[in-house]
């Protein structure tokens, strides 16, 4: 069976199968792309993915980067890969979240930046980084996140 033709079984559902998770349907994608770059996964992902804008996540290992996106990005604001990309289309930039995140990803890395410089706080600098996950809390907007 074409994977595509799988992808759309798990979103829609089969009469009777229980609805996947968003997790699994997640998984499916990072499978799906997995497959394509098999002998790439090392190379940097700039070299790999099309339309890659955001500097340090073009030398990050292509396989590494399905990792970033399905369990850090999708998992901390509990979406599905499709809420920021195009199903058939992932280096679209046509939906607003994917330009949205580029921007946060822009955030997030300047203040673990400035809390690696930070000084006389009993912290270590790593122990003092945010991720995603830190404000969205598996929520689209911060604003609904609840601690």
């Amino acid at each position: 069976m074409h994977s595509r033709f799988l992808i759309a079984l798990l979103v829609c559902g089969v009469a009777g199968a229980p609805e996947p998770s968003t997790q699994e349907i997640n998984d499916r994608f990072e499978q799906e792309i997995a497959e394509r770059i098999v002998g790439r996964e090392n190379e940097p992902a700039g070299k790999v993915f099309k339309n890659m804008r955001i500097e340090w996540l073009k030398t990050t290992p292509a396989r590494q980067l399905l990792d970033i996106m399905n369990f850090g990005y999708a998992s901390a604001l509990g979406v599905r890969c499709t809420h920021c990309h195009v199903e058939r289309d992932f280096s679209s930039d046509d939906k607003r979240p994917k330009r949205a995140a580029r921007e946060m990803a822009t955030m997030h890395r300047t203040i673990n930046q400035t809390l690696r410089k930070m000084k006389d706080l009993k912290s270590e600098p790593e122990e003092r980084l945010i991720n995603c996950a830190t404000c969205h809390r598996g929520q689209t907007s911060p604003r609904d996140a609840r601690p």
